[in-house]
């Protein structure tokens, strides 16, 4: 890094990105493109179930935001919860609407009415699907008010074929095969003192490490996730994991890992805003130093990877993040979190997309929080439309052209410029995807407020037997208004445009002097200041 340039007065940005084949860093993992529904404000009721709505089908599910949830390319969606799973009874949410209770929910101050439960997400995730394959439920179960046995209960509900009292009764309410969830979170957040029926690393440690084997006793082939800090901002962290993995590293599959970002944060200062996937970056490296160090003190050959399962642009200090109060005030879907998503945010959410990705070896699982209407790329009017939010594309276009290939390890140099949180901060952020047909998908951010970089990406030739790569096609994310949005009333103020700037060059041309390998191909590409960009070569 000290010796990369540095930005100086009139001086444009430049970044040299090298794929080579021969540093595969990880296959992307599909679950790396997960999301997160909860029941909190209007995500379920008013977002992907809303009966009677003109576009709700049989079974009240929004078929408007089935078409942009497929279109977004989510996978694995993490349910119910988030702060509501730790006061939530599985229960309730089973068996014939007109006898299922509402309930106080007191993380989010409402009444869960609990018409949408377990067998509505299934039936829901069925229809997401694409050629036939249900998406997968991650389910989170609840370990604040709750413990061991109700947890058993849940998972002999769902994944026992029949015979027994519990699974016959998932039966007889609807579900004659077994639902089959392979992925279970054991509990939310458990460090945070916000969350009902929050432990100590040592109380928590023990009873997910007895959670753990409880479940593995009814289904062996199950992945656990473990809760991790809800931040690395917390006081405990470090200290938590090392705590909770003694008891529970040859038991569990995942680490979780939670992240959210704004200006806020930041004072205000955008520069260092722009920069968020440094902290997440350095986020992933110590949790999975810490995974390593349990490992070996384990003196154990199991391997423990990480859930991003929770990460996004939340403004958790404005208005929309403000709960109801009062004993006699508890509404039904309140409209909760509902951020307006500006250009700059979708960059820092690219971004912070494009952290996880060069992390795939870590990172095997991620959930962006959330799907509809709280903190979402997709938002919803009651009766009316359904939208994408700015954040909306980043995601779907990396879903779609990342999944299926392989994350190269990172092999970049760029101009360094000055945040204020984090100092100096390359000013390209970059991973590079090789396709299963061969061909590259280069993802980047400009984090800097005011310059425009070029940016010269040198793949090798050898594409299907042929001579060389004869395409490349850039999409750009940028608008010059920074707090650009897309609302209700302008849907498609700021969407990608084709970036006209990217083009094939010449050894002769190449920032290297000419000097490389036989057998490159070589594109430069120009990245408007605060923008997001995928380039594909073919």
């Amino acid at each position: 890094m000290t010796d990369q340039p540095r930005q100086s007065a009139q001086e444009p940005l430049t970044a040299r990105i090298i794929a080579d084949d021969h540093f595969e860093l990880s296959a992307v993992p599909d679950r790396i493109f997960g999301s997160f529904v909860e029941h909190l404000g209007r995500c379920v009721y008013e977002g992907i179930y809303e009966p009677g709505h003109p576009r709700a089908d049989e079974d009240g599910f929004r078929e408007d935001v089935l078409e942009l949830v497929r279109e977004l390319g989510a996978t694995t969606i993490r349910y119910p919860g988030g702060n509501f799973v730790s006061g939530y009874r599985w229960e309730d949410g089973v068996g014939p609407r007109d006898s299922r209770p509402c309930r106080l929910e007191t993380a989010w101050h409402s009444t869960e009415t609990n018409e949408f439960g377990l067998h509505e997400m299934d039936a829901w995730l069925k229809k997401l699907s694409v050629d036939g394959r249900p998406n997968e439920l991650m389910e989170a179960v609840n370990l604040g008010t709750r413990g061991l046995q109700e947890a058993l209960d849940l998972v002999e509900y769902a994944n026992v074929p029949g015979g027994t009292q519990l699974s016959e009764q998932r039966r007889a309410n609807g579900a004659d095969e077994p639902l089959n969830i392979r992925m279970w979170c054991l509990g939310n957040e458990m460090d945070g003192p916000w969350q009902l029926g929050h432990k100590s690393a040592e109380n928590y440690g023990t009873l997910a490490a007895d959670v753990a084997r409880g479940i593995r006793q009814i289904d062996p082939n199950v992945e656990l996730v473990v809760c991790g800090s809800s931040g690395h901002n917390m006081p405990t962290f470090g200290q938590w994991e090392d705590t909770v993995l003694s008891h529970t590293y040859d038991l569990v599959d995942f680490v979780s890992c939670h992240a959210y970002y704004e200006p806020a944060r930041y004072d205000g200062d955008m520069q260092s805003f722009l920069a968020s996937g440094v902290d997440m970056d350095g986020f992933i490296k110590e949790v999975g130093a810490l995974i390593d160090a349990a490992k070996a003190k384990a003196k154990s050959a199991h391997d423990v990877y990480i859930s991003f399962d929770e990460w996004n642009v939340w403004y958790q200090s404005a208005q929309p993040s403000v709960v109801p109060a009062g004993i006699g005030n508890w509404p039904v879907a309140p409209h909760l979190l509902e951020d307006l998503y500006t250009a700059a945010d979708a960059v820092v959410f690219g971004d912070l997309l494009i952290t996880l990705l060069k992390n795939a070896d870590r990172v095997k699982s991620a959930s962006l929080a959330q799907l509809v209407n709280v903190i979402a790329p997709i938002m919803t009017q009651r009766g009316g439309d359904a939208w994408r939010q700015t954040t909306f594309y980043p995601f779907s276009l990396t879903a779609r052209l990342a999944k299926g290939g392989t994350v190269l390890a990172p092999k970049q140099t760029s101009t360094l410029i000055q945040a204020k949180a984090y100092g100096d901060v390359e000013s390209v952020n970059s991973v590079v995807i090789k396709r299963e047909d061969g061909s590259y998908t280069v993802f980047l951010t400009n984090r800097s407020l005011d310059t425009a970089a070029d940016v010269e990406i040198v793949v090798p030739s050898d594409f299907a037997g042929s001579s060389g790569f004869s395409e490349v096609e850039a999409t750009t994310l940028h608008d010059d208004d920074l707090s650009a949005a897309n609302t209700a009333e302008h849907q498609d103020r700021v969407t990608p445009a084709r970036n006209d700037t990217a083009r094939l060059i010449s050894k002769d041309e190449s920032a290297s002097g000419g000097a490389g390998v036989c057998g490159e191909t070589r594109v430069k590409v120009t990245l408007p200041a605060v923008s997001w960009t995928a380039v594909v070569v073919r």
